[in-house]
C-alpha cells in the first residue's frame, strides 16, 4: 500500500467517488435512492477538490502496487481547528491497517491544532479508531420527515426576521464561528454559497447562519443564542417545498433547541453516530457539517 496526496484532479475526485460509494452504498438503500444522483455525485466531486485544493497536505489517498484506490481520508484546518471531513476504505481492503494509516495521515496534518472534530458514523471500529486518537465520543442524534403541508402547519412563525445570505455576510459568518467552534470556516464558505441556500439572522439579540440544500438536509447551522438558532432551524424547515425529505443530522445533547423545533414539525428522532471532540467542549448552539464541520 501506497499513501499519497489527493490531487486536484478528475482522476482523484473520481478515485475518491470509488471508495466512497463501495465503502457507503449501503447508505443509498437506507435513504430509499436507487444509486445516488448525479447531482449529489458532482457535488461531491467538487467538495473534495475544494479540499484538495485548501489543504494538500491534509488529503490523502491509499493506493495498491498497481495505483488502484483503497481507501481515502480529507482533512482541513481553520484557525487552530482541525476536522476530519472523510475517511473510507474499500470492503476488500478492511482490516488490514488502511484506514488507520489514513487516519494517522490526517493526525499528523492537525497536529498543531487546539480543537478537532469529526462527525463520525455508527462504525465500532471507526469510533474505537476517534477514542483511541483521544477524541471524546458524543452520541448523536437526527431528525428526518418529508415536508408536508402538515409541517408548516405545526411550525410557530419564526419570532424575528431572516434575511438570504449572501458573500458579503462573509465577515458575520466568521465571526459566528469563532464564537460557536473556535475558528472561522474561511474559504468554505464560499463553496457552501454556491451549493446551499444561506439564511441570516443579524439584530441587536445577536446573530447566526443556516445553510440548507434544496434535498432538505440541514448542512451547517450556527448561532450566538437557542433563541436565534431556533428561529433559523424553524425558517430553513418552512422554506423547504413540499415533498423534500427533511434532515438534521449530527445533533449532540446540548441540542435541545433542536430537537424541540423537530419535533414540532412532526420530524422523526433517532439516534446515529457521534460527534467526536478534541480539546473542545461540544459547540452549542451549533449542528455540524458533516465535511466542513
Amino acid at each position: 500500500m501506497i499513501l499519497r496526496q489527493l490531487h486536484d484532479t478528475d482522476e482523484d475526485a473520481e478515485a475518491v467517488w470509488e471508495v466512497v460509494s463501495a465503502a457507503f452504498g449501503d447508505a443509498a438503500a437506507l435513504a430509499g435512492l436507487d444509486g445516488w444522483p448525479p447531482e449529489y455525485i458532482a457535488e461531491t466531486h467538487d467538495r473534495n477538490r475544494h479540499l484538495a485544493r485548501s489543504d494538500p497536505g491534509g488529503c490523502w489517498l491509499a493506493v495498491d502496487d498497481g495505483g488502484m484506490p483503497l481507501g481515502a481520508a480529507l482533512s482541513t484546518r481553520r484557525e487552530g481547528t482541525w476536522g476530519l471531513s472523510m475517511l473510507a476504505v474499500l470492503p476488500r481492503a478492511q482490516r488490514q491497517g488502511v484506514g488507520r494509516e489514513l487516519l494517522a495521515a490526517t493526525l499528523m496534518y492537525g497536529r498543531g491544532c487546539l480543537r478537532g472534530i469529526i462527525c463520525g458514523s455508527e462504525d465500532p471500529r471507526a469510533a474505537a479508531g476517534y477514542r483511541q486518537a483521544g477524541f471524546t465520543l458524543h452520541p448523536a442524534m437526527r431528525l428526518r420527515g418529508t415536508v408536508g403541508p402538515e409541517t408548516k402547519e405545526r411550525l410557530s412563525p419564526p419570532d424575528g426576521a431572516v434575511h438570504e445570505g449572501v458573500a458579503r455576510h462573509r465577515d458575520l459568518l466568521d465571526s459566528v464561528d469563532r464564537r460557536t467552534r473556535g475558528g472561522a470556516h474561511g474559504i468554505d464558505h464560499e463553496l457552501l454559497l454556491a451549493q446551499r441556500r444561506l439564511l441570516v439572522v443579524d439584530d441587536l439579540a445577536g446573530s447566526g447562519y443556516c445553510y440548507v440544500g434544496a434535498d432538505g438536509k440541514v448542512e451547517l447551522l450556527a448561532a450566538t443564542s437557542r433563541r436565534l438558532a431556533k428561529r433559523l432551524l424553524t425558517a430553513a424547515l418552512l422554506c423547504l417545498p413540499e415533498g423534500a425529505d427533511a434532515r438534521v443530522p449530527a445533533l449532540t445533547a446540548e441540542q435541545q433547541w433542536a430537537v424541540d423545533v423537530g419535533l414540532e414539525a412532526g420530524l422523526e428522532l433517532s439516534t446515529g453516530g457521534y460527534v467526536c471532540l478534541r480539546g473542545m467542549p461540544p459547540p452549542a448552539p451549533y449542528i455540524p457539517s458533516g465535511t466542513f464541520l
